[in-house]
């Protein structure tokens, strides 16, 4: 049986896809392999690659002076790859820290970097807001300025795009990137795992502005120099061929939704629907100021914690899983992204309302 996934990642992948990749396992296309079975150079899987890198632009409307990469190492990969690519050992780089994943991005500059501007620290709020962007400390110098629209543990999600100038304005959108339109033309640089809203772990977007790549350093290895692998089609080596065929299977699928207009409402009415459930409850919490609540990670607590482990056992047997919050964190999180349906989201709030209802 089907359960509401609400894990943070990996997460749910929509139904038609699974199907889909199910049904083509054994014989892809009539080849009589599955997909994970045959070379990424053939012309086959080349056109596997080339669709799914058409469907991103079209859905994300990617203007045509930037590269798209498929590649490996996850989000935390390019926490490297990003310095490597577009500072030098002595440059200033600006990063905005509002929770556990913009921290650990701070942490891996750190190393690479001869100074890392903490241009706003939301450490005060516990993480429960992001920046007033008046208040900014910004580097006339960086060379990018970093940040994480939406924090998955903690759900802290920027309800505006930071004005970076001339400095190129990179962004981490792991947990948001596909769940509503953007404008690519604002950032320098989209990176992004894709566990969440584009498909299996094990594949990493990259959507990177033409005049920021061919500035690697010296010595930094070919498989995370941007130029190395847009010259190769992101194929210097073998990429994770399964994992990039899924993703396609899931741009298809959005495509098919109406595209990023029509999810983007669907995902605010989901959203809208659970943080109502929570704030008329008396009962349960989001520590999250309302101007910053994510629309894809929803933190919340119960009154009487001790109910937690009554809490989560209640909702397995109902159908409702991964809700455990974050370890560092606590209390429960349900993730919401593109793959889960509005009847999930229904399902969970009246578990919620009826759990309530007979502990409260």
């Amino acid at each position: 049986m089907r359960v509401f996934n609400f894990a943070a990642g990996p997460a749910a992948l929509p139904a038609p896809v699974l199907e889909q990749a199910r049904d083509e396992l054994l014989d892809w296309r009539g080849s009589g392999m599955s997909v994970m079975e045959i070379s990424h150079r053939s012309k086959a899987f080349m056109g596997v690659a080339e669709e799914a890198e058409a469907l991103l632009r079209e859905l994300l409307s990617v203007p045509a002076n930037y590269q798209v990469l498929f590649l490996q190492g996850g989000a935390t990969g390019q926490f490297a790859a990003i310095a490597l690519n577009l500072a030098r050992a002595d440059s200033t780089v600006d990063y905005l820290n509002t929770g556990a994943w913009s921290k650990k991005a701070i942490g891996e500059a750190r190393r690479l970097v001869g100074r890392v501007n903490v241009a706003a620290d939301e450490a005060a709020s516990s993480y429960t807001t992001v920046p007033d962007p008046a208040i900014l400390q910004l580097s006339a110098d960086a060379a990018y300025l970093h940040y994480t629209p939406n924090e998955t543990i903690g759900g802290v999600e920027f309800p505006y795009v930071p004005a970076s100038g001339a400095v190129p304005l990179v962004a981490d959108m792991s947990s948001t990137i596909l769940s509503r339109p953007i404008e690519v033309a604002k950032f320098g640089l989209i990176y992004a795992g894709a566990q969440k809203n584009i498909g299996p772990a094990g594949l990493t977007v990259v959507i990177v502005r033409g005049d920021l790549i061919g500035k690697a350093r010296a010595g930094v290895p070919a498989v995370w120099d941007y130029k190395a692998m847009a010259d190769e089609g992101s194929m210097l080596n073998t990429p994770p061929t399964f994992s990039w065929y899924c993703a396609g299977l899931v741009f298809r699928w959005m495509k098919a939704q109406g595209g990023l207009a029509a999810i983007g409402a669907r995902n605010r009415a989901k959203a809208q629907l659970l943080y109502g459930a929570i704030d008329g409850s008396g009962f349960y919490s989001n520590p999250v100021a309302v101007p910053c609540r994510s629309w894809m990670n929803v933190p919340f607590t119960l009154r009487d914690p001790s109910l937690d482990k009554t809490f989560l056992a209640e909702a397995q047997a109902a159908g409702l899983t991964n809700l455990a919050g974050h370890r560092s964190v606590g209390g429960m999180r349900a993730s919401i992204y593109n793959a889960m349906p509005l009847e999930g989201v229904t399902a969970l709030v009246a578990f919620m309302q009826e759990f309530q209802r007979r502990h409260g």
